[in-house]
This record gives structure tokens, sequence and C-alpha cells, in this order.
């Protein structure tokens, strides 16, 4: 499956948990092993991020969608 969206996070579902109406999908991320961050050069100057930093990757969404 090919698509545009940089947050694409690759793996395995560890656990299936089905409500009545929702279901709970466990997935331990495997692959990509390196994330893309696109951000302005502003933000990075403002964080003063430089290689070998240790960084938190956060992906903003307002929902995660499965595909298989």
């Amino acid at each position: 499956m090919k698509l545009s969206a940089r947050n694409q996070l690759n793996g395995k579902i560890t656990n299936v948990d089905l409500g009545a109406v929702m279901a709970n999908i466990k997935i331990e991320v495997t692959d990509p092993s390196v994330i893309t961050a696109v951000i302005t050069k502003e933000s990075a100057e403002n964080l003063g991020l430089s290689e070998g930093d240790d960084v938190t990757a956060i992906i903003k969404s307002t929902e995660v969608i499965i595909g298989k």
C-alpha cells in the first residue's frame, strides 16, 4: 500500500481487545528504524538541534488508521 503520508510505522499486532463498539489494537512498532521529520528552520534553531542529540519524535494526529 503506497501513501504520501510520512507518519507510517510498520509493526505487528500484539493484542486485540474487542469491545461492544470499539476495538483496542496494540501494535509493536518494528519499522521504519528512522523517522523523518520536516520542521521549520526556526524551530530547529530554537530547539538547538544537532546530530547526536537524544530527542522524542511525536506524531501529531487526530486518529490512527491501520492498513493491512
